[in-house]
């Protein structure tokens, strides 16, 4: 059964498994769409093995092909339909968790957040790469603010929540909050 898809892949659940197989682009060279999305499909699920031993919340991954991940299917709720300034500050320490272990997430979005049992997974790393730069994890926390501006109630009291749970958990966290003030103040201007 379909239960998702995106610009780069299909996903369907399969006996109680999430099934994400990254699709063929015709615009592509076949040599070098195959390569794409074998690389992809890798780094999706190393990363995401990765963050989970970093103590982020995270599918577990079951079996990895050439272009498709099987993954724990995780019966909880998209954050996107229940956050409250107490969940916005749990996705802080997430977030700085991930952070803390240099990895960024790349769509930071409550659309990739479910809740099950009072606890934030992180899901989809499709777009996420290893960086420590404080520009990077700017960008990450940026994004995840434009998501609470443009899509949820009150979201400077959810921003101000994540802000104690990151802050809490990352060492550079008042650097990176301190950059997201200067991308955000760049995109005025562009």
């Amino acid at each position: 059964m379909e239960i998702g898809r995106g610009a780069e892949a299909v996903i369907t659940l399969e006996d109680g498994t999430v099934r994400k197989e990254r699709i063929a682009k015709s615009y592509r060279l076949p040599e070098l769409d195959e390569l794409i999305r074998k690389e992809r499909t890798l780094r999706e699920a190393r990363i995401t093995s990765d963050a989970r031993r970093h103590g982020v919340p995270t599918p577990i991954i079951c079996d990895v092909s050439r272009f498709e991940l099987k993954m724990e299917h995780l019966m909880g709720e998209k954050l996107k339909d229940v956050i409250t300034s107490e969940l916005s500050e749990k996705v802080g320490e997430t977030v700085g968790r991930l952070h803390r272990a240099g990895i960024i997430h790349g769509d930071l979005t409550t659309s990739n957040m479910i809740l099950q049992n009072d606890k934030i997974y992180l899901i989809d790393f499709g777009l996420a790469f290893y960086d420590n730069s404080v520009e990077a994890q700017g960008v990450d926390v940026h994004v995840f603010f434009q998501t609470l501006e443009s899509t949820h109630d009150r979201p400077k009291e959810h921003i101000e929540s994540f802000k104690v749970g990151y802050m809490r958990i990352y060492p550079q966290a008042e650097a990176v909050l301190k950059r997201v003030k200067e991308i955000k103040a760049r995109g005025r201007y562009l």
